[in-house]
């Protein structure tokens, strides 16, 4: 809530997950008890494979009324379908003038295919989630490779 983390206890899986987002993490306990207005997303942490089954149940259930996805293997969140990567750079090219064909988009995540869907020119690093290299326009190499620089040195030089 608020972009940060509120949690019943203080785990090391909370605190990595806090780590991983760059938020700070604030211990409350009994999270219901706690809650004042909506959250902005939930998140379970745990097993992947158990998550894998648990996320195949509740998109079942939940179907165009919860978004979830996997930010990685071991983080499963929920949160408003209106609000997604690629409807957060929808709302920016609305509001700075610029057309989808015009954006390039860099994921690796499951999380992040509405975000290559929705750029005119989507981009999987090559490590990325399987369903991420699908809807991808081109693989790049990983990170640690520096693919993404690759990439945006490729696209400016093409412009020059």
């Amino acid at each position: 809530m608020d972009d940060e983390l509120y949690v019943a206890e203080e785990t090391p899986e909370a605190d990595r997950y806090a780590r991983f987002q760059h938020i700070p993490m604030h211990t409350v306990g009994p999270l219901l008890d706690w809650l004042t207005k909506p959250p902005t997303k939930l998140v379970t942490i745990g097993d992947p494979e158990q998550l894998d089954e648990l996320e195949r149940r509740m998109k079942g259930r939940f179907e165009g009324r919860l978004y979830i996805s996997k930010s990685l293997p071991e983080f499963l969140e929920f949160a408003s379908p209106k609000v997604t990567k690629g409807s957060g750079l929808a709302w920016v090219a609305e509001h700075e003038g610029f057309a989808a064909e015009r954006t390039v988009a860099f994921g690796d995540g499951e999380n992040d295919v509405e975000l290559l869907e929705w750029a005119g020119y989507g981009v999987a690093v090559e490590n990325a989630h399987g369903r991420v290299r699908e809807v991808a326009d081109w693989v790049c190499p990983p990170a640690d490779k520096e693919g993404v620089a690759q990439v945006l040195e490729a696209l400016l030089e093409s412009r020059s």
